[in-house]
């Protein structure tokens, strides 16, 4: 197997997850009100899977892999245009938990923020997928060498494995917070 298959594997995940979130917006804008638990849901989703785990192993493995080798200079563009959509996803992310605290608060205009926000979410993964999946992968693996390909592949295989830890040490840290 090459280390794009667990990458397009999450990829196709995110695109189920994101599609029920709309779902939940539509259903929302009608109702005209919106649980926030359905906004914690997505939000720990896109910023524990989408983000960490998977925008992890791209990062922190196959860019940084990637960026010691003397690419095509469209293909370094393309590595960096998907660096900055990362970081766009993480302000946009922030910004919908901003709105759910404000919604939460009493803020009747933060409804048709969350709104807009997750939607903006919703727009964008698919595209930004497209983009990995059809544009950059494939032409990527190629600066990769079989060997290098095996390893990278481990390397994903044991950033999984520590993510759950990753996730929970941050949990207790947050909770830890709360109580006197």
């Amino acid at each position: 197997m090459k280390p794009i298959g667990p990458l397009m594997w999450e990829h196709r995940l995110i695109e189920k997850m994101l599609s029920v979130v709309m779902r939940h917006m539509d259903k929302a804008q009608k109702s005209e009100k919106i649980n926030p638990l359905i906004i914690d849901v997505a939000v720990d989703f896109v910023r524990v899977y989408a983000d960490r785990t998977h925008h992890g192993k791209e990062e922190e493995i196959l860019f940084r892999d990637l960026a010691k080798k003397d690419m095509m200079p469209e293909l370094k563009k393309t590595m960096q245009e998907l660096l900055d959509e990362h970081v766009w996803g993480r302000k946009t992310t922030a910004a919908l938990v901003a709105a759910r605290e404000k919604y939460l608060s009493g803020d009747a205009k933060a409804f048709a923020d969350i709104l807009e926000l997750a939607r903006q979410l919703g727009d964008f993964y698919p595209r930004h997928i497209e983009k990995e999946d059809k544009h950059f992968f494939y032409p990527a693996q190629e600066y990769l060498s079989p060997d290098e390909q095996e390893k990278m592949l481990a390397e994903f295989w044991e950033f999984d494995r520590k993510m759950i830890h990753e996730k929970y040490n941050k949990v207790f840290e947050e909770y830890s917070l709360l109580t006197p």
